[in-house]
């Protein structure tokens, strides 16, 4: 086989996955060779068709056998399967380490954006976690799981400003969304339940769903900066409009929810050390007054380097949708290449090199006596 080349397989082509699907089938150094899916319409079709593409020679089944056995280098790995109890979706986690497990013993490595593979898998249980690890040394394979927050702003973007700091005080991580233009009612009004009165709105709602999903690629984040978390804490919280507005969902009445945010924190001797934040609005101008930002991120970190940078997203409201799959999708295309070159085991951001879309290059070899030895 040409060390160059990349045998692909796509798993699930919801909305993220079709990108993925999508961004294989261009990629110059990967090769597509199955696709699977859940939906039986999509069983036999050619994999161009479920995204946009042309023929690729490759159509979608919904036979996990047959993909099994196809023995591809790596695994786009993108079910729905998230979350904890009543609020998980999609398959469960011992349906999701079955998958997992043959892949990674037939020697296929695995990206994923399952949040139960995020932080080395920590998430797992005791016994579920004992058969990736083993599975990983049994098929010299290795997995990868990341997405855009967690893992890009919670991993990638903070390991870049850690690399100019001597003495770290705190990082901050606030993502904020505007959820105004989403045309679903049933998201926006009853889901996140914005529009309802403030002593019907329960603001621990998201707090144990979100805490479960963060926690540990904060966790991560914490090992990179050098903290020794001893505590995790939580908090939800909510502020109403000031005024009536009609948003694509539908009425917001003034004092009526619509804002909310959940703030989780790691704490060293009862410092914080790790802030994330994370909220949702359909009105900035809320009480109380929260100095939300347009949909995107800010990280702020307090150290003897100390870096505060806001990054809105540069896209129309009404067309973010269009473009929200590329921040989940492309990052885990671009580090097939790296992932299929790592050691084999459970892996984060930190144990790979920095991940590039045009893919890792030779290390160049340099004549001569190093600067080191000149020095000497």
């Amino acid at each position: 086989m040409d060390a160059s080349r990349y045998r692909v397989i796509q798993w699930a082509t919801g909305n993220t996955g079709q990108r993925a699907l999508r961004e294989v089938i261009r990629h110059p150094a990967l090769d597509l060779v199955g696709v699977r899916v859940y939906d039986s319409s999509k069983d036999g079709v050619q994999a161009g068709e479920l995204c946009g593409e042309g023929p690729t020679g490759v159509v979608a089944t919904t036979d996990r056998n047959a993909v099994l056995k196809l023995e591809a280098d790596c695994c786009i790995y993108m079910p729905r399967a998230t979350g904890r109890g009543q609020t998980r979706a999609g398959l469960t986690e011992d349906e999701l380490v079955e998958d997992v497990v043959a892949l990674l013993d037939a020697g296929t490595n695995v990206v994923s954006t399952c949040s139960d593979l995020f932080a080395r898998g920590v998430r797992l249980s005791g016994a579920n976690l004992a058969r990736v690890q083993v599975a990983c040394e049994n098929g010299n394979a290795s997995v990868w799981a990341s997405g855009s927050d967690p893992g890009f702003v919670t991993e990638t973007l903070p390991l870049a400003f850690l690399s100019i700091q001597r003495k770290v005080d705190l990082i901050e991580i606030e993502e904020f969304g505007d959820l105004s233009h989403r045309p679903s009612a049933h998201m926006v009004m009853e889901q996140m339940r914005f529009g309802k009165p403030m002593a019907e709105f329960d603001p621990e709602r998201r707090k144990n769903h979100l805490f479960g999903e963060y926690q540990p690629p904060l966790s991560v984040l914490a090992d990179m900066a050098g903290f020794e978390i001893d505590e995790w804490v939580s908090e939800g919280g909510a502020a109403a409009a000031k005024q009536d507005m009609t948003i694509v969902a539908g009425e917001i009445k003034a004092g009526t929810a619509a804002a909310q945010r959940v703030i989780i924190t790691g704490r060293s001797s009862g410092v914080d050390r790790i802030r994330f934040t994370q909220y949702g609005f359909v009105a900035m101008d809320v009480e109380p007054d929260w100095g939300l930002q347009p949909t995107g991120w800010r990280i702020r970190v307090h150290g003897d380097a100390p870096i505060d940078m806001s990054m809105p997203f540069p896209v129309p409201l009404d067309d973010l949708a269009s473009f929200v799959p590329a921040y989940n999708a492309n990052g885990l295309v671009n580090a097939v290449p790296y992932v299929c070159g790592a050691r084999p085991g459970m892996l984060t951001t930190e144990d790979l090199p920095h991940i590039l879309p045009r893919g890792p290059r030779p290390t160049p070899v340099i004549d001569g006596p190093s600067a080191h030895d000149r020095s000497a």
